[in-house]
């Protein structure tokens, strides 16, 4: 029997004998009972705690009546944005609208608004002046404390403040949001819930507070951005639940934002018990006339086996959200959730994908993360792996095996990508072997974002050289196991340190490859991520050095063209960029140019007539070229 969907109507909530709800929960997505919505975990974990919790998904942020559906819930409201932040929802780093929405029904775009977690405890806060509103969520936990906002190219307060809300549950909220409704049913006053970890809130007194870090303040952070560099970089190294700090951020008037350290990470038996509740594991079936909520498809039959990352990349906001600790699921939690996957009607023996921010993280880097927390000074994989980490993919090894051999079952896919460093660690190879032999579609897709050691340095990523041992050692697994498979590198442009030189060595290094990516990602600013700061104070917070970062259109475009150079659209800019760097020498009609000279397709007399005769001088016989997608040239 499927399970029943919480309440999104007063006729439902009255239907299941809930006169007053402990919690109206407002989210900026569609509803969706599935595990890898947020808004699904809390819901379905406050309801197995004896709380009653209604939804109210997408409200009409302009008409009142819209937050009024289930009256004033007992204990508060929870407020979330959605899965995504809800600015990189609606727009491209271009700035541009977005033409659609995933997590709406039938993915049309509109249906919430811009920083949607403030607007919507704006509402709240009209309609009921004194009700305890929580934010949580992606939106809500990047922005707890002062930020850059690349939306309005503004340096932003808190959330909290903007919100009106009382408290952030930041990150992983399984923990503190059951503190928090505890809390709150026991009567303590919500401007009284300053204990709980993982929690943001705001204050005028200080004096209860001992061991804590006073951050420069808002005001000293807006006149000079070295400030800023400089509190993020606390802020990034109190991240650990075992060694972070209590840390205070000072606003005007007296006021102050305070953060307390983040949750201790989720046990096996927690994980399991989370993923055991009894979602529908659907969208609400009042959806279903408007077409359904497309993001379901993307994770439907696809399995989370852990949270936490210690990748360490300095674009990517993981850490700072779920932490640099992995947790994982038992292979039973998980082989479960493949029976019930098994059972779907739709369901046609393909499981999409095994893994979590990294698939091939099935531990904590280290035993002593679990006692004494993550390093504060060094990283676990970057510039090169510690030598305490350990690296061993016998686990995950041992659970794709079994997932495999269940009835059903016709191949398991690897999609959430696979950090091919921490790979190449382990001097194991069965891990790599079967993952090549039963776990690639046609292409596997990593991420090396550049080539360039120096722009790598920036990005926290591993030198050029390590992706090119995995790329020989994958290309080697394939000629062994009579494969043609392969590899689908991310790239990334205009990542802060990347000058235009940089992204002409990025074009010369995908000539030599035979490979053109059908997308290019620009870096996008997103908030709290170290690769942000350096954007915005043109500083790397880690070393205090100036780094050069690309701001402007124009040469963004340039950047980006260099990395698709074969496509005719990109002609002009390709020449430009050629022409600024100084590299005419790579204009021309030789196997090493990017491009011919402009307005000259027709070969010239003299090179006509040495092809004629076989000499080429070194040069390969005048072709059109042929876009290559998405694939290595076959050698």
């Amino acid at each position: 029997m499927a399970a029943e969907f919480l309440p999104i109507t007063r006729q439902e909530m009255e239907e299941r004998g809930i006169s007053r709800p402990d919690f109206v929960y407002v989210i900026g997505d569609a509803y969706v009972d599935h595990p890898s919505f947020g808004h699904a975990i809390i819901s379905r974990l406050l309801e197995a705690h004896g709380y009653s919790v209604c939804i109210i998904s997408q409200p009409d942020w302009k008409d009142e009546n819209s937050i009024k559906v289930f009256g004033r819930p007992r204990l508060g409201f929870l407020v979330t944005s959605g899965n995504m932040d809800s600015m990189v929802n609606h727009y491209f780093v271009s700035k541009k609208r977005r033409p659609d929405d995933a997590y709406t029904p039938g993915g049309v775009a509109g249906k919430r608004p811009d920083h949607a977690t403030v607007v919507y405890c704006n509402l709240i806060r009209r309609t009921y002046r004194d009700v305890p509103i929580i934010i949580g969520g992606i939106e809500a936990s990047l922005r707890r404390m002062a930020h850059y906002d690349y939306w309005s190219d503004s340096f932003k307060r808190s959330i909290l403040l903007d919100s009106q809300a009382d408290l952030i549950s930041y990150g992983m909220g399984e923990k503190s949001i059951l503190e928090i409704a505890e809390a709150l049913d026991a009567g303590i006053a919500v401007k009284d819930i300053t204990f709980i970890a993982g929690t943001v809130y705001k204050t005028k007194d200080l004096s209860g507070i001992y061991d804590g870090i006073l951050l420069p303040s808002y005001e000293e952070m807006k006149a000079e951005k070295r400030k800023y560099a400089d509190s993020f970089l606390i802020q990034y190294n109190n991240t650990d639940p075992f060694t972070g700090k209590i840390l205070m951020e000072g606003y005007p008037n007296g006021q102050y934002v305070v953060q307390n350290p983040p949750q201790k990470p989720l046990t096996m038996e927690e994980m399991d018990a989370v993923y055991a509740l009894p979602y529908a594991r659907s969208y609400h079936p009042s959806y279903e006339p408007l077409g359904g909520v497309p993001a379901i498809r993307e994770i439907k039959f696809s399995l989370i086996s852990n949270r936490g990352c210690f990748g360490g990349c300095s674009f990517c906001a993981l850490t700072f959200h779920q932490g640099r600790i992995v947790q994982v699921r038992s292979h039973e939690s998980i082989l479960e959730e493949a029976r019930q996957i098994i059972q779907d009607k739709d369901f046609k023996g393909y499981i999409h994908d095994v893994g979590g921010p990294t698939a091939n993280f099935r531990a904590p880097s280290c035993e002593k993360q679990l006692t004494q927390g993550v390093c504060k000074n060094r990283q676990c994989l970057f510039p090169r792996p510690c030598p305490n980490l350990k690296a061993d993919h016998q686990d995950y090894l041992e659970l794709l095996r079994k997932l495999r051999a269940l009835p059903g079952v016709k191949k398991v896919f690897i999609r959430s990508g696979i950090r091919f460093d921490y790979l190449l660690a382990d001097p194991d190879d069965s891990f790599f072997r079967e993952l090549v032999q039963y776990h690639v579609s046609g292409q596997l897709k990593v991420a090396p974002e550049h080539i360039c050691d120096t722009v790598l340095k920036r990005m926290g990523k591993p030198e050029n050289a390590v992706y090119e041992r995995f790329r020989t050692k994958y290309k080697k697994l394939n000629d062994q196991l009579g494969l043609k498979q392969f590899l689908v590198p991310y790239l990334m442009s205009s990542h802060p340190g990347s000058t235009l030189k940089e992204a002409v060595e990025l074009a010369e290094y995908l000539r030599d490859l035979g490979y053109m990516p059908e997308q290019v990602q620009d870096f996008y600013p997103t908030p709290s991520t170290m690769s942000t700061v350096m954007y915005y104070t043109q500083i790397d917070p880690r070393d205090g050095k100036e780094v050069y970062v690309c701001r402007n259109p124009h040469e963004k475009a340039l950047q980006r063209a260099l990395i698709q150079y074969r496509n005719p659209k990109n002609y002009a800019l390709v020449k430009e960029a050629l022409i600024r760097t100084g590299r005419e020498d790579l204009i021309g009609y030789s196997k090493k140019c990017l491009i011919r000279p402009e307005g000259k397709e027709r070969i010239p007399k003299e090179r006509r007539q040495a092809e004629q005769k076989g000499d080429t001088a070194g040069s390969r016989p005048y072709k059109k070229k042929k876009t290559i997608r998405n694939v290595h040239k076959k050698k």
